[in-house]
């Protein structure tokens, strides 16, 4: 009997790495995860990772055929096979590509965690049937991966993409990048919360998050404060939506995609965040873009999306 074939999808974040083992139709075999250990350098994770993934593979290689590796980490370049001073990660300069060899011959690839998630999305979730979208990834931070005439956008240099780190605000709140005005500082997590809290400062309206500490507010928790109909909360969504929307409107201007799918924790909010953000869109849009483009929720599971992702990116690739 044939083997089944697989690739494996990693994805390595802040507190947690992912991965797993998925088949062409986007099926997970099997999923595991380990602490990153964000302290340590980058040779010691991959280390612990493919000791992790050598185990496994003995014992399921009987069933099934490994192809290749696909990761997605933070500031990882497609071209360049490096992870280049990733966030809450004190690595540096990172050559992941030259690390995996260490471990493996498999053919992998790497890039960044917004563009796994565009892939996820065209290979197993919700734009199968569409070749022009943006992925928006509202979470952390605010990242984006753009699939053009069903290829993914990676620029001259690798790092096309960078929606979150475009201009909203002329010297507006300081970003984590070091700028100020990006629209990661309003429609991440952080960003949300800081409109919460400028909100709470400056409007003496009763709300229900004024009981709650300032270093307890959260996306849900402003998220459950809304559903109860509190005015501060729905005035942080809908500022928020003012802007992300607006952005859009540009990112439509530039690409005319079909849809922009929002992924990330944020997205959990629904109604409180989709519809005003197509609202917005819409007013800003340039004419002849009007009622075009879709927005929508990712349909990648939210548990399994990473790996969906850097699973996606190797079978792409194949």
């Amino acid at each position: 009997m044939s083997k089944i074939p697989v690739t494996i999808g990693i994805d390595i974040g802040g507190t947690n790495t992912v991965y797993g083992y998925v088949t062409k139709s986007g099926k997970i075999i099997y999923e595991s995860s380990l602490p990153t250990k964000a302290e340590r350098s980058a040779e010691e994770l991959f280390e612990r990772l493919f000791s992790d993934i050598k185990k496994l593979s003995k014992k399921i290689i009987k069933k099934y055929e490994i192809l290749g590796i696909g990761i997605g980490a933070p500031n990882a370049n497609y071209y360049k096979g490096i992870i280049d001073n990733p966030p809450n990660l004190k690595w540096g300069k990172v050559n992941a590509l030259k690390l995996v060899k260490k471990y493996t011959d498999l053919p992998t690839v790497i890039t960044n965690d917004a563009n796994i998630a565009a892939l996820g999305e065209m290979l197993f979730g919700a734009a199968k049937k569409m070749k022009n979208f943006v992925v928006i990834t509202l979470g952390t931070g605010v990242g984006s991966g753009i699939i053009v005439n069903g290829k993914l956008l990676y620029g001259a240099d690798g790092f096309a993409g960078e929606i979150g780190h475009t201009i909203v605000m002329p010297n507006g709140r300081k970003c984590g990048c070091g700028r100020n005005g990006c629209l990661e500082a309003y429609a991440s997590a952080g960003g949300i919360k800081t409109t919460a809290l400028q909100l709470l400062n400056n409007l003496e309206i009763p709300s229900m998050l004024r009981k709650v500490p300032a270093n307890e507010i959260t996306p849900k928790v402003i998220y459950n404060a809304a559903k109860k109909n509190d005015i501060i909360a729905l005035q942080c969504f809908d500022y928020t939506a003012r802007i992300l929307g607006m952005k859009l409107a540009d990112t439509v201007g530039y690409l005319s995609p079909e849809a922009i799918i929002l992924f990330g924790g944020i997205t959990q909010a629904g109604d409180f965040i989709l519809k005003p953000v197509k609202k917005y869109m819409e007013k800003n849009l340039f004419y002849i873009y009007k009622n075009k483009v879709k927005i929508m929720k990712s349909s990648l599971p939210g548990a399994h999306a990473a790996v969906l992702g850097g699973s996606a990116l190797i079978w792409n690739e194949l």
